[in-house]
């Protein structure tokens, strides 16, 4: 006969059995591996994002680039031709067209560094500080 069967009324907060200690357990673990999943999986599109911002900004300076090896050129060709104004004026444009792509691989490194390594560091600094916190509670 348990305590309860006497017409007493049960403590107010009894204690949890085993198996619904062990049923707790298991419902956490699973919230937690989905939501670690879940941030994994956030930071991977953050950094894929500004991989993609990176590597456009890469070819967009490419693409600059190549006009500016243009225009130098045909600057050095009209300036041997012509007077001084005409290839004067091809110069500074090949030159701004220059410094414009410098600045946008320059942006574009950084945005490409921001996004490597691919990998979730925070996602992975939580699951071992959740082994570690999982490890010390089993512990007597």
């Amino acid at each position: 006969m348990s305590d309860w069967d006497d017409g007493q009324t049960p403590p107010p907060n009894p204690k949890p059995s085993i198996g619904k200690l062990v049923e707790q357990m298991s419902e956490q673990a699973t919230r937690l591996v989905r939501t670690e999943i879940a941030l994994a999986k956030k930071e991977l599109t953050t950094k894929a994002a500004r991989s993609g911002i990176g590597i456009g900004m890469f070819v967009v300076a490419g693409v600059l680039s190549l006009y500016a090896l243009g225009f130098l050129l045909h600057s050095a060709m009209v300036g041997l031709a012509h007077a001084v104004p005409l290839w004067l004026a091809a110069l500074i444009v090949g030159v701004a067209l220059l410094l414009v792509a410098g600045l946008l691989a320059f942006v574009g490194k950084k945005q490409l560094t921001k996004g490597m390594p691919p990998t979730p560091e925070a996602t992975i600094a939580n699951l071992k500080e959740d082994v570690a916190t999982v490890k010390e509670g089993l512990r007597p």
